[in-house]
């Protein structure tokens, strides 16, 4: 059952989804690069392109997910700065209650760079910018225009998490070139998960499709 941001089936937002799918798959994004994009699994993205097709039929009914939906915050400076200062909130918490400094920014190509950047200029903190590998195949690339990460104590940031399979990714990245993270930060995380590789997750809001 593929739901959306409002926890309603409908069909129409469905097809609209699977049409805007199949687009980005023509434009030459593969699918794990669209379920980023959309904030879907990539099972979720093959059922839809599939869908988005005339003339084939998807296999089974829709993978159980949630399409998590922000164009309301990001659409507009001021609101991902306010988003941002929620995500800042949240770990100046999280390094009281821990007891961890943290003294860098990380956001995850493409969502998570402005809310870094903002998360950086409030708490007055380095900021570094990480793009996860293609199809999670060899490390994934640090920008070297932005702060390094080598000793540096780190808040890991993205807009959703969604399998986490490139959250584990990145996180078993960072530490392999001599980072440590010390919070992963996201606005939704879509999985039951409350740290990934030992790194504590911390969400804006948790959103999980229940079934039985």
């Amino acid at each position: 059952m593929l739901t959306t941001g409002d926890g309603m089936t409908d069909m129409k937002s469905i097809d609209s989804i699977a049409k805007r799918a199949l687009e980005l798959k023509q434009s030459g994004m593969n699918n794990k690069e669209i379920a980023r994009e959309l904030h879907l699994s990539e099972n979720t993205i093959s059922w839809l392109i599939t869908k988005g097709v005339k003339s084939k039929k998807p296999k089974g009914d829709a993978p159980v997910d949630v399409k998590i939906g922000w164009t309301s915050i990001g659409v507009y400076g001021a609101r991902i700065s306010l988003m941002s200062s929620i995500l800042a909130d949240i770990l100046v918490e999280e390094a009281e209650i821990r007891g961890f400094e943290v003294d860098t920014a990380i956001g995850l190509a493409i969502n998570g760079i402005p809310l870094a950047t903002h998360i950086s200029h409030e708490l007055d903190i380095e900021f570094g910018v990480y793009r996860p590998p293609y199809n999670m195949e060899g490390p994934g690339a640090m920008s070297s225009n932005y702060a390094s990460i080598k000793g540096k104590k780190v808040v890991v940031v993205d807009d959703v998490i969604g399998t986490g399979e490139t959250m584990i990714h990145t996180i078993k990245d960072l530490k392999s070139q001599g980072a440590k993270p010390q919070l992963i930060l996201t606005i939704v995380n879509k999985t039951e998960m409350m740290d990934i590789e030992g790194v504590p997750v911390r969400a804006v809001v948790r959103a999980r499709s229940l079934v039985d």
